[in-house]
């Protein structure tokens, strides 16, 4: 599935002008025009990154943020600050309230794409990293579990030849880039592949794992001893 970015902006041309070069590169887009929108969107979608004005009505850039960060799942959610004003004041409240970067409008619509890949790259690679402690972590108690309850038995260990044996050779070659935390972007520039032909193998593999994002699917690949 593709990485969900959410815009939040009372100024509709800045919404629209980002969102559809975005979606272009190959992002799902959320919009929200006001605060108390965006931090719904935020709990119900959970955007893998945002994009949002300071100077909103109602519920303000700042006060978005900082309600967010306030909850554990999204303390490392990249955000991207837009700002009509460039005071060095209001870019340390920024930083202070968690946000990742700030822009000064108007935006350069390369420069936001270039930003968006690298944070999202870098949060991908921190999910990877912390999935993969957390398997091996669960697989070392589990291992400790059985061999406590039944010491005279070996656990049956699935054989990773027989769970992949369903997975094309591209899809397998797309999955073990997955674990290695890189985007869509990044795993076509190995395999030579344009971003959308990637994610059409990545939502192959959630179709044959029964999983639903790429986090379930990295756990499951793990799990069953599917990537190193």
């Amino acid at each position: 599935m593709p990485l969900t970015i959410l815009i939040a902006d009372d100024d509709e041309g800045t919404r629209l002008l980002l969102g559809d070069y975005l979606e272009l590169e190959g992002y799902s887009m959320l919009m929200a025009s006001h605060g108390e929108m965006a931090l719904q969107q935020v709990f119900s979608h959970q955007p893998q990154l945002i994009i949002t004005d300071v100077g909103m009505p109602g519920l303000d850039g700042y006060s978005l943020v900082q309600k967010v960060r306030q909850l554990p799942a999204f303390r490392l959610l990249p955000v991207i600050f837009l700002t009509a004003h460039n005071e060095t004041q209001d870019r340390i409240r920024g930083y202070q309230m968690g946000c990742d970067l700030y822009l000064s409008k108007p935006v350069e619509l390369a420069e936001v794409g270039a930003i968006v890949r690298n944070l999202l790259e870098r949060s991908q690679l921190i999910q990877s990293a912390w999935i993969q402690q957390v398997a091996l972590s669960t697989a070392q108690q589990r291992a400790l579990q059985t061999s406590d309850a039944s010491p005279d038995i070996t656990p049956w260990v699935p054989d990773p030849s027989e769970l992949a044996a369903d997975f094309t050779t591209r899809e397998q070659d797309v999955l073990a880039l997955l674990s290695d935390g890189l985007s869509n972007s990044q795993i076509g520039d190995r395999l030579f592949l344009s971003p959308r032909t990637v994610e059409k193998y990545v939502s192959s593999l959630l179709r044959k794992t029964e999983t639903s994002n790429r986090s379930e699917l990295l756990r499951f690949a793990i799990s069953h001893h599917l990537v190193p």
